[in-house]
């Protein structure tokens, strides 16, 4: 199976009769037990894609195959999927099965996708190295050493080892696009909206989108296309019409203006990633596209201002596992308080206990006014920068990350600076705007880089159109 599969090639071998869905689909699963190592797979749907791989191949055969027939796409473990467990990489929630299945991944099944299995994570999405996972790590398959990024970690190394051509993952503040920069593919995530999160195991509701994985800019806007749009089921979803997202890849960006924030190419980044990002300008500029320097003056409060509003909600949403009514319940309660206390003690591991612990406060009384409200005012600020800057451009270009991947292990015990990694991912979210992540290169050390395009809201369009330009110019 080639690391670099994409759905076109895979395409023009059905259409040419040179392989069957049900045989592409047997590679990625031997590619999956292959790289067991790297631990990206929760659990492989071994008999059901095989199965659904036969019904797509008929109905190819037919004529009658959907947008994504043969696609083989893996989802992360928050995302439920009808009679299979999702766990969130949790103890909590480990023996849940599913009734349902996400609106995403329903679209995913009308399409005629093939869903391989679910993907490891940070648990409940709370982690930017997916080494928080209640059932171990995930590697990057780019250098074992290092870890992936995260939270949605399995689902960017299921496409980076070459186990499906495409996964979907959440985004709260980075977790797709990170991870995409650090195992060198590319990362999606869509306006707050855009996506329905029916299905998903909320995190942080106001902040969380499901977006794509793969390894071409035209197979995240594939998949985009059919997942995107107005779900009934979910409140937050936006009744916007979604455009042609493969038809705006015209691979010409004369015209397009694009800015760069200054406040994203200061101390603290990596020089082999200024380089790339100044290299990923001058190929942007020799296109034609007009370059700009923008300001973002509350860019030094996006951390702070993410990490209290993110917290707070975790806290209120994870506050329904208890014991009592789903989930993990301790064995060893004696009454109702030691089965609140003893089950969440236990089924909850180290990082999400800290970042409950964290919204909690910050939603206390005394509290509120001087952390959560004033948090949700600055969110504000940094939105309406976002809006002014797009009164002038089209698109925004800035590094993914301020390093390459690092080390396993290496800020596990340092919260902080785990947490300054999504200094350059969380202001999308806080904005609600789309943004992707596009390989640009490498370091010194042969460890991939990303680079990172965003636009105003429900200007995915424009940001695939620059993407786009940039994978094919490099």
């Amino acid at each position: 199976m080639s690391h670099r599969l994409t759905f076109d090639a895979t395409r023009s071998a059905l259409e040419s009769g040179a392989t069957t869905v049900e045989r592409v689909t047997g590679d990625f699963l031997d590619a999956i037990k292959e790289g067991k190592r790297l631990n990206a797979f929760l659990s492989v749907f071994q008999d059901q894609s095989r199965e659904q791989a036969r019904a797509v191949d008929r109905k190819l055969a037919a004529g009658k195959g959907g947008p994504l027939a043969g696609m083989v796409i893996a989802v992360k473990d928050v995302l439920c999927v009808k009679g299979e467990r999702t766990t969130c990489g949790s103890k909590m929630l480990e023996d849940f099965v599913s009734l349902y299945d996400a609106t995403a991944v329903a679209r995913l099944r009308a399409a005629d996708a093939v869903l391989i299995g679910k993907t490891n994570m940070d648990e409940f999405a709370m982690g930017s190295s997916t080494e928080n996972s209640a059932f171990g790590p995930v590697r990057n398959p780019v250098d074992e050493t290092k870890v992936p990024g995260g939270s949605s970690g399995g689902s960017c190394v299921a496409v980076a080892a070459g186990m499906a051509h495409a996964a979907l993952g959440t985004d709260t503040g980075g977790s797709i696009r990170q991870p995409a920069a650090f195992c060198g593919v590319v990362g999606l995530k869509p306006t707050y909206g855009r996506v329905s999160r029916y299905g998903l195991v909320a995190l942080s509701s106001s902040f969380d989108q499901i977006g794509p994985f793969a390894n071409s800019v035209r197979d995240v806007a594939r998949v985009l296309q059919v997942i995107a749009g107005q779900d009934d089921r979910d409140s937050t979803s936006a009744a916007v019409g979604v455009p042609a997202y493969e038809a705006a890849l015209t691979k010409d960006v004369r015209g397009k203006r694009i800015g760069l924030p200054v406040e994203a190419f200061g101390e603290g980044l990596a020089p082999d990633i200024r380089r790339a990002i100044n290299g990923c300008v001058d190929l942007l500029r020799a296109g034609g596209a007009l370059i700009s320097d923008v300001r973002l003056p509350h860019s030094p409060y996006n951390i702070s201002a993410y990490y209290i509003l993110m917290t707070a909600e975790a806290s209120s949403n994870l506050a329904r596992y208890d014991g009592a009514r789903y989930g993990h319940r301790s064995e060893e309660a004696r009454d109702l308080a030691s089965m609140y206390t003893r089950s969440r003690s236990e089924g909850f591991g180290p990082e999400t206990k800290r970042r409950i612990m964290l919204g909690t406060y910050v939603l206390s009384a005394g509290y509120y006014d001087a952390y959560y409200r004033k948090a949700q005012r600055v969110r504000r600020l940094i939105q309406n920068d976002f809006f002014e800057a797009f009164r002038n451009v089209d698109c925004l270009l800035m590094p993914t990350t301020p390093t390459t991947a690092f080390g396993s292990g290496e800020k596990i015990d340092d919260p902080l600076a785990m947490y300054l990694s999504d200094i350059y991912t969380v202001s999308a979210n806080l904005a609600g705007i789309p943004a992707i992540s596009v390989p640009c290169g490498a370091d010194g050390q042969g460890l991939p880089i990303g680079v990172q395009v965003l636009g105003p809201q429900f200007g995915e369009p424009a940001i695939l159109e620059v993407a786009d330009y940039l994978e094919q110019a490099s």
